[in-house]
């Protein structure tokens, strides 16, 4: 649409200034409870929203968490090596929001909540029963970033849901959970949520066929000399098995991986072990699959 044939909003700049990621910028977050047990074995449990996919492939799944390196959570963390996101319900939000007062050191959060702690399947700080979905980690790595904040990259373990709730479609699955979104705070008092209860769906579908002229550089020329590997046959039939959408991804991935390790060409052999190595298997393959793939 053309932008004179409409009134565009005018725009401001703001001031960034403490808090600028609650008083002025929204980021919708899930909310969690985050629960770990300290070098005494005593429990502690926190609300978090800093939290997010680090390495998405099965093989070795992990999760990211950022925060205050003063916080009990991340004390007990780095202390004991485990911790477990608990995503409660939109219904239980008063108890959750229970866990993001600042207790004493040493105290459970969850006695001062209707919730109920149940063991963990992998690791040692307990889950909590009223959650619909559950991550069970350990500490992959912990970075102290400055003075008062802290990464932690975790191994998942375990994912734990409520019986049946994986077998649903997504979108039956999302309002069934009706989990908390967090909307952000204001004056650090006052907290603002909505809830996955209402769920709309867009359809991706296939984009339109457009043609990209070609960069003409030396850049490029060199790229297209060093990326030019010979593929045998069987490899060929394996990479013509993969999504059209990611062909050109994994085959780049492939040559710069056997490139890296020396090899001159890429047979049937090298292409099945790097996918065994990076679990590029079908039910990933799948995922990525269009109307084109299943009509070619």
């Amino acid at each position: 649409m053309d932008a004179q044939a409409k009134t565009l909003p005018e725009k401001e700049e703001v001031r960034i200034r403490p808090f600028w990621y609650s008083d002025y910028w929204i980021f919708p977050k899930l909310i969690t409870i985050v629960t770990t047990l300290d070098k005494h074995g005593r429990v502690n449990a926190g609300a978090f929203s800093h939290i997010m996919q680090y390495d998405v492939m099965h093989k070795k799944p992990r999760i990211l968490l950022g925060g205050r390196n003063t916080a009990h959570t991340f004390i007990n963390m780095r202390d004991t090596g485990e911790f477990v996101i608990n995503c409660p319900k939109y219904d239980t939000l008063e108890d959750m929001m229970e866990t993001g007062r600042f207790y004493p050191d040493g105290a459970n959060e969850l006695d001062y909540t209707g919730y109920t702690m149940i063991p963990s399947r992998k690791v040692k700080p307990p889950s909590i029963a009223e959650c619909p979905q559950i991550m069970e980690c350990t500490v992959d790595k912990f970075y102290e970033l400055d003075r008062t904040q802290a990464h932690v990259i975790g191994n998942i373990e375990a994912i734990v849901m409520d019986k049946g709730l994986a077998a649903l479609p997504r979108a039956e699955r999302l309002p069934a959970m009706n989990l908390p979104v967090g909307l952000g705070d204001e004056k650090r008092k006052d907290y603002f949520h909505t809830s996955t209860r209402d769920v709309v769906m867009h359809v991706l579908g296939d984009p339109p066929d457009v043609y990209v002229p070609p960069v003409e550089t030396e850049e490029a020329e060199e790229t297209a000399e060093v990326d030019a590997m010979e593929w045998d046959a069987q490899a060929l039939e394996m990479l013509d098995g993969v999504p059209k959408a990611l062909q050109k991804m994994v085959r780049g991935q492939v040559e710069g991986a056997l490139l890296d390790r020396g090899e001159k060409a890429v047979t049937g052999a090298l292409f099945k072990g790097l996918a065994r190595e990076f679990g590029l298997s079908e039910e990933l393959l799948d995922r990525y699959r269009t109307d084109a793939d299943t009509t070619a």
